[in-house]
């Protein structure tokens, strides 16, 4: 069975979300070095790197970055951007990460969390950050606000990108935000792709977490470094570390 996230991410996805700028990763990843706080040289591993945008900001702020994805269509938009080859760039599924090495930090951003239709499956993966974290490494995980989505949720939209109209279909079904993306060509045909992110709450990350042995120290709403605020933030930004072992 071919899932969403398969067919998804492919070509069409880059003009779905081509608004999706590298200046805007930019900013973001200058208020995630304040928050992670690390020396320049430190190790990053960007856990659904996508088109690389957050990844290679990463990399010109001084740091050496990994970037994972599951996409072989986004990994190679990555690579065409990043001309010097200033990341690594490695397919793998966030599950079961093909890496046997730990970083000083991981980051998980764009609402890359939530895929699965099991709550194991999604916990397997905050147990792969853990493992692939060094003792006091850093952790950010960039997720939607669950309250706020439901509440604001825009059920229909359309827009035109060049030669093609794009629909896009939301609603809050089982536990999930369920968007249907529909793409009309001018020659009538039409192509149609869905995703799907279960709606998580802060106590549902915390007791995900509980099974490993990484903790949460900041939860932010923005990027404008405003804490998080269940009714009103638009984000849900999960700062934390990896606990180190306790000295005898």
């Amino acid at each position: 069975m071919v899932m969403w996230y398969q067919e998804s991410f492919g070509h069409d996805y880059l003009t779905v979300y081509k608004h999706r700028d590298f200046q805007g990763a930019y900013r973001e990843v200058q208020r995630m070095v304040s928050w992670l706080q690390l020396p320049p040289g430190a190790e990053i591993l960007d856990l659904c790197c996508g088109m690389g945008r957050h990844s290679l900001a990463l990399a010109d702020s001084g740091y050496r970055v990994t970037g994972v994805d599951l996409s072989e269509v986004l990994l190679e938009e990555a690579r065409r951007h990043d001309q010097f080859s200033r990341v690594t760039w490695i397919r793998g599924d966030m599950r079961q990460v093909p890496l046997h090495r730990d970083f000083d930090a991981v980051v998980n951003l764009f609402t890359s969390f939530g895929y699965f239709d099991r709550d194991e499956e999604n916990a397997r993966v905050l147990k792969e950050i853990d493992r692939l974290l060094k003792p006091g490494g850093k952790f950010i995980i960039d997720y939607l606000n669950p309250q706020y989505v439901t509440e604001h949720l825009v059920p229909y939209s359309e827009r035109v990108e060049g030669d093609l109209r794009i629909e896009e279909k939301r609603a809050v079904e089982d536990g999930c935000v369920r968007k249907k993306i529909t793409i009309h060509k001018e020659d009538g045909s039409v192509r149609t792709y869905l995703e799907q992110v279960k709606l998580y709450g802060l106590h549902d990350f915390q007791r995900m977490l509980d099974g490993t042995d990484l903790q949460l120290d900041r939860v932010y709403g923005n990027y404008e470094n405003e804490t998080f605020v269940p009714h009103r933030s638009q984000r849900m930004i999960l700062v934390g570390r990896k606990k180190e072992p306790e000295r005898e």
